[in-house]
């Protein structure tokens, strides 16, 4: 660990100012030597760089959902070439590039708070040694040895041996049971935010590897961090756990107010959205606006959960408009003035008999007179159709019996035999 917070020394210097900036502040209110001067330094000192990596973290939400939507392209992928990965990588490539999707935004709030991490443990550990670093003078160095965060030394560590904390000013007692308990909490931290991006900010509706690897990450990082927090300071469990609850709480303000579309705080969300457009009349706020203008600008491709949504707003007598308003419907106008809208009247079902006399109408003189001469005229087109047809005379005239064809025999005139047949 030393060594790798030794490749950072290069930001010891701006990190061990930005503590010694705000240590003067915090030594005027609690005293330059206490325990709550150099740990809500630290503190402070996360604060800021988190406020300075919102950004970032914006940029990993967006990365982490476009991750969750393209996971079955990219299983489709790669079963289709599964035999060849240089393909499979360029495909996926393409798919990125396509759809503006870096697999690495996900990553860069870590990354980019590594390097003040691996120097504020590059400080601490000279403060252990009794060595001045970066703007840390050797009264400030002093100061700073004497500070003890509920027993423990600033500088002492889990696994540090009795004599060393003896010479920091503190029992091995103290500084284990407190560094244990801060181990602990830092761990609880880290699993419960990671649990309610499974269990509330996750689309139910998508089935990839991609979230059994994130169910194991929620159980693999408490254990890393456990057993990396025995070997850290106490000021570095500090920041590592005051970084923890900052990201919990940024994780919950983003799932209750912009959930990922097809989750469980999806359906929270829209339902709180719904209550407060049923007690005002109209959707309050810029952010819920946009949320129900997303919705209406999907279409027919709105999830189970939006297409709820809306179903509960024409309950409500309500539509939902392209610019994320909703007014009333002319349905709800009529049902607001008393009235209803036209029901579509069904016909009264008719009797056997009136039907069978409908569809079979009698045959008798006593007809209306368009009647009888639409019968007049259908009369004589047919026996006129049948003057045109051409009489054969050579075909003497039929029985009586032998009108009728005989079974199995074609209809019709009949072709004259050859007279070598008869």
């Amino acid at each position: 660990m030393d060594t790798i917070a030794s490749l950072f020394s290069f930001i010891t210097t701006p990190v061990s100012w930005v503590i010694v900036q705000f240590h003067k502040l915090y030594g005027a209110l609690f005293g330059d030597d206490t325990g709550w001067a150099w740990g809500l330094s630290i503190v402070s000192l996360v604060v800021l760089i988190r406020i300075c990596l919102i950004p970032l973290f914006v940029k990993q939400i967006k990365s982490t959902r476009n991750m969750q939507v393209l996971q079955p392209k990219m299983k489709a992928i790669q079963e289709r070439y599964k035999n060849d990965k240089q393909r499979q990588s360029e495909e996926m490539m393409k798919l990125y590039k396509e759809t503006g999707t870096n697999p690495l935004s996900s990553c860069l709030p870590i990354l980019a708070q590594s390097p003040f991490f691996f120097a504020l443990y590059h400080v601490l550990s000279a403060i252990a040694s009794g060595k001045t670093i970066g703007v840390i003078d050797q009264p400030l160095l002093d100061s700073a040895r004497q500070a003890h965060i509920f027993g423990a030394p600033l500088a002492a560590k889990f696994m540090d041996s009795e004599e060393k904390v003896s010479a920091l000013g503190a029992s091995l007692t103290d500084v284990r049971v407190v560094t244990a308990i801060m181990i602990v909490m830092m761990s609880a931290s880290q699993f419960f935010t990671q649990r309610q991006l499974m269990t509330k900010n996750v689309d139910l509706t998508v089935k990839t590897p991609y979230m059994q690897q994130q169910k194991m990450l929620m159980y693999i990082f408490p254990v890393i961090f456990a057993v990396m927090g025995i070997n850290f300071p106490v000021g570095v469990l500090v920041y590592w756990l005051t970084t923890n609850v900052w990201t919990m709480g940024q994780q919950m303000y983003v799932i209750n107010q912009n959930p990922t579309p097809g989750s469980k705080a999806q359906d929270q969300y829209l339902n709180r959205v719904l209550k407060s457009v049923t007690s005002h009349g109209e959707v309050r706020g810029r952010t819920r606006r946009n949320t129900v203008k997303r919705i209406v600008a999907k279409g027919p491709d709105r999830n189970d959960i939006e297409r709820k949504f809306i179903t509960g707003l024409a309950k409500l007598g309500l539509a939902a408009q392209e610019d994320g308003t909703v007014t009333k419907s002319e349905v709800a106008v009529l049902e607001a003035e008393g009235g209803a809208a036209p029901k579509r009247q069904q016909p009264k079902r008719q009797t056997k008999a009136k039907r069978h006399t409908a569809a079979t109408p009698p045959a008798t003189a006593k007809s209306s007179g368009s009647t009888g001469s639409e019968a007049k005229t259908s009369l004589e087109k047919r026996d006129a159709s049948q003057d045109d047809k051409p009489k054969s005379a050579d075909k003497p005239a039929a029985s009586g019996s032998s009108r009728q064809a005989k079974s199995g025999q074609r209809k019709g005139p009949q072709r004259p035999k050859h007279p070598s047949k008869k």
